[in-house]
């Protein structure tokens, strides 16, 4: 029976998106100060900015950074509908300053951030297919 081979990019691109979510969660649990740039991450997965950000591009569709801010977006939003956390305290966790989350918050598609509820949940998450769909 033949064995099924990821392709490299796809393999750097699954590796890239784990990382991501291990690393929030790392910052939002404190073990981090601050979120790594993107050339910190390249160096965490043993390759080269510029590949990584080619790789990514090319097997998504979208820069590394899109998926980033996604992630952490996404993260905002489950600690909103999942604590009890004030807006103030998931900024400070996320390391944001908190006019700056609610202001970025606010930009993104979707009812008001004042509508967004326990309730609302599952309206505003984004899909774990609309996340990192590869081309």
């Amino acid at each position: 029976m033949a064995e099924s081979k990821i392709k490299r990019s796809e393999e750097i691109t699954n590796q890239y998106f784990a990382f991501l979510d291990k690393h929030i969660e790392d910052v939002v649990n404190g073990q981090f100060d601050d979120f790594l740039k993107l050339n910190q991450i390249a160096q965490e997965l043993y390759v080269s900015h510029t590949h990584l950000s080619d790789t990514i591009q090319q097997t998504t569709g979208h820069h590394p950074c899109h998926f980033y801010d996604l992630k952490i977006v996404n993260k905002a939003k489950s600690l909103l509908v999942d604590s009890d956390l004030s807006i103030a305290e998931i900024a400070k966790k996320l390391t944001y300053d908190p006019s700056n989350l609610v202001s970025f918050l606010k930009n993104l598609p979707g009812k008001p951030l004042v509508n967004f509820g326990k309730s609302t949940k599952n309206n505003f998450l984004y899909k774990s297919s609309e996340k990192f769909t590869m081309k």
